[in-house]
């Protein structure tokens, strides 16, 4: 899949590569996700995306986002939209994916091979688009839950599929009873689910879960 003299870009859905790590019952380690792809290749970029709620006092992702800004990661947030509904339930909303697709074009034409980690279907168009610059896509997703994380379409277009289950070995991330004071090489992600940013009473709609839930 990957060839040792070949560049890379990487380009992460938060989102979605979170609800996919879930509904497969794991924690990504994103220092050993990173250097996998350095392993395999020559890494140029890795990108995250991811959107914040910023009137909160305290995100559980926040210590996340920190960890990845200063260990390698190239951090796109955008802030969540907030809206009453006809029902006068408060709901939060936004999406990254036109931040995600700008990026992947801007980049396409100057590496080798494109990977994606999510499971949209929505990227279709855009793995296509990228193809025609003579680059390579490999999506990594997930089909080994029910219904599929990975949308049938993006596995259809993309050159490769990695099923994210595969990797598990590799990037997962090890839980001990007890959690070691933070130092520069370690991260928490507030009890693991920035996903619980948002409580029982509120709607928090992402466009990127909804299509691939």
């Amino acid at each position: 899949m990957f060839y040792n003299n070949e560049r890379i870009a990487v380009f992460i859905d938060g989102a979605n590569l979170y609800a996919t790590a879930k509904a497969l019952d794991f924690d990504i380690d994103y220092k050993k996700l990173l250097a996998l792809f350095k392993s395999k290749a020559t890494l140029v970029r890795a990108y995250y995306y991811t959107v914040l709620i910023e009137d909160q006092e305290y995100s559980p992702i926040r210590p996340l986002v920190d960890w990845l800004d200063y260990n390698g990661y190239t951090l796109i947030t955008k802030p969540a939209k907030e809206f009453t509904d006809s029902s006068g339930r408060r709901r939060i909303r936004n999406s990254i994916d036109v931040e995600l697709a700008v990026d992947v074009m801007e980049i396409a034409g100057k590496v080798d091979h494109v990977v994606l980690l999510t499971g949209d279907g929505g990227y279709r168009r855009l793995i296509e688009a990228v193809q025609r610059q003579g680059t390579r896509v490999t999506i990594i997703s997930t089909v080994s839950v029910s219904p599929p994380m990975a949308a049938d379409e993006i596995r259809r277009q993309a050159d490769n599929f990695v099923d994210l289950a595969s990797l598990r070995g590799e990037i997962s991330r090890q839980h001990s009873g007890a959690r070691p004071a933070r130092n520069d090489d370690d991260y928490e992600e507030g009890d693991d689910d920035y996903e619980d940013d948002f409580d029982d009473e509120d709607s928090y709609e992402d466009d990127e879960i909804a299509e691939t839930a």
